[in-house]
């Protein structure tokens, strides 16, 4: 589950087109979340401020009016292994987190979170 905004990347292979053709051939199905994606304004907020309590805040309360996604994002996570993929590869800076969070606020049951 890409929940990038803007799913291009200059890291070879990391576009969505390519890295969806290359997951396919694994048999490991790609799908992509725009919406779960950091916002440009919140995402340039962060570069200015380096400020991550606030970026995090910010994504948190984005999040909340995007529960209809958010409720599809679980639907996969019900009935699949999935992976939350972004570009930040230290979680702890990355809005995926938040993400995981949303969907582990609607699950209400235990949910787990690994990162890997």
């Amino acid at each position: 589950m890409d929940v990038r905004e803007i799913p291009i990347s200059r890291k070879k292979g990391f576009s969505k087109s390519v890295l969806a053709d290359r997951l396919k051939r694994e048999d490991i199905a790609y799908v992509h979340f725009k919406e779960l994606g950091s916002p440009k304004p919140v995402r340039d907020k962060l570069k200015a401020t380096k400020d991550y309590k606030t970026f995090f805040d910010k994504m948190g309360e984005y999040l909340s009016t995007q529960e209809q996604v958010i409720e599809v994002a679980y639907s996969y996570i019900s009935s699949k292994n999935c992976c939350l993929m972004c570009f930040e590869k230290i979680a702890a800076y990355c809005h995926r987190k938040v993400v995981a969070e949303k969907i582990k606020e609607r699950d209400g049951n235990g949910l787990k979170i690994k990162n890997i």
